[in-house]
């Protein structure tokens, strides 16, 4: 990853895109896509679309969601404390303790999110077996409700603190990599195929899809009216090099161990074949990953478009997923764009994805 790709990364990852509230990172997809795609287009719903050689054929979907998880103030008591609900899946006991920032129409407020100490709980209190956000409350110190409502206002989308820190092992920890990194690796695939030295014969449409945390809704949407014979949905998915991770659950996937490529009834087996002999033959990491049942991605809607669509998903290995702290491999990534890159160029209007 050059140092142009690697700051792209980063500004994604700490730019705000709470699911519904995803333009400020899609800002700065167009910009860097802006000499490399023949034209970009964002739709009613949000989705940012990069296209090159849009008369090709066959017409290929890559898509990589930018939204995150999040949170949404909901009410401002009377003494000046904000109530919120979660935007997407939120895990509540990884919440308590941190500084949250809330991106309200004139910038960042930071608050810290509070709870009844430990002391003072009652012994059923300290037994409760699932914390629930009602339980949390967020401490931006003001005084009273006006106060607060001077800075801050009901809907306004609250993220966890943004930034990326480095690991040893080329590793960074950030939250939002899920799925900010599917967003960079198909926009870094189209530049990287806007630039290739071999004649790209397919259209190739790269979607920053919006709003997966609630429903694959942005992809749903940008397929149907992008209407693709290929469609490639780039995810994270989980890793289980941790201490306590059930292999029998999530399989063998590590970090570093190259890109994930699924393998079941939501992948057509024909493209499935063509990435897993694109990455032996240029020699590029990648662990096959069984998906027995569709998958919980974009994946999923892409492949039930219209009549159908040839669908495939490669995910990026994560840790901690849906925590402050998403654990990722810069190499991963990088072999992740080189995947698609080679084998969206294999493919041409000859190429027949009906199963034999």
């Amino acid at each position: 990853m050059d140092a142009k790709s690697r700051k792209f990364l980063t500004d994604l990852l700490q730019t705000p895109s709470p699911s519904g509230f995803e333009q400020p990172a899609q800002r700065i997809i167009k910009k860097y896509l802006q000499n490399h795609a023949d034209r970009i287009s964002t739709d009613v719903h949000g989705n940012t679309v990069a296209a090159i050689n849009p008369q090709g054929s066959p017409r290929i979907m890559l898509a990589g969601h930018v939204d995150q998880i999040g949170f949404m103030i909901r009410y401002i008591s009377d003494d000046g404390f904000l109530h919120f609900a979660p935007i997407g899946g939120i895990d509540p006991s990884v919440v308590p303790g941190l500084v949250l920032q809330i991106h309200t129409a004139k910038g960042i407020v930071h608050g810290v999110v509070g709870r009844k100490p430990i002391h003072q709980m009652k012994p059923e209190e300290r037994k409760k077996a699932q914390l629930e956000l009602s339980d949390l409350w967020l401490d931006i110190g003001a005084k009273d409700k006006n106060q607060a409502e001077s800075r801050v206002a009901v809907g306004d989308p609250i993220t966890y603190r943004l930034g990326v820190t480095e690991l040893d092992g080329d590793l960074i920890a950030s939250p939002g990599t899920d799925d900010k990194v599917g967003a960079y690796v198909v926009m870094e695939t189209l530049k990287t195929l806007a630039n290739a030295s071999r004649k790209l014969q397919a259209a190739v449409f790269a979607v920053a899809t919006v709003q997966e945390e609630l429903g694959l809704r942005g992809a749903r949407t940008s397929c149907f009216d992008l209407d693709p014979q290929v469609g490639i949905a780039v995810d994270v998915t989980h890793a289980a090099d941790y201490p306590g991770a059930d292999k029998k659950q999530t399989g063998n996937i590590v970090l570093g161990g190259g890109p994930a490529i699924s393998i079941g009834p939501n992948i057509n087996q024909v493209l499935g074949h063509l990435l897993q002999e694109s990455a032996r033959a240029k020699k590029i990491p990648y662990q096959p990953e069984a998906q027995p049942s569709a998958t919980p991605t974009d994946a999923n809607v892409i492949q039930i478009n219209r009549a159908g669509v040839a669908s495939a998903l490669v995910s990026v290995p994560n840790r901690y997923m849906h925590t402050p702290v998403e654990v990722v491999h810069i190499k991963d990534i990088d072999n992740t764009v080189k995947l698609l890159a080679e084998t969206v160029i294999k493919i041409n209007k000859k190429t027949d994805f009906v199963p034999k």
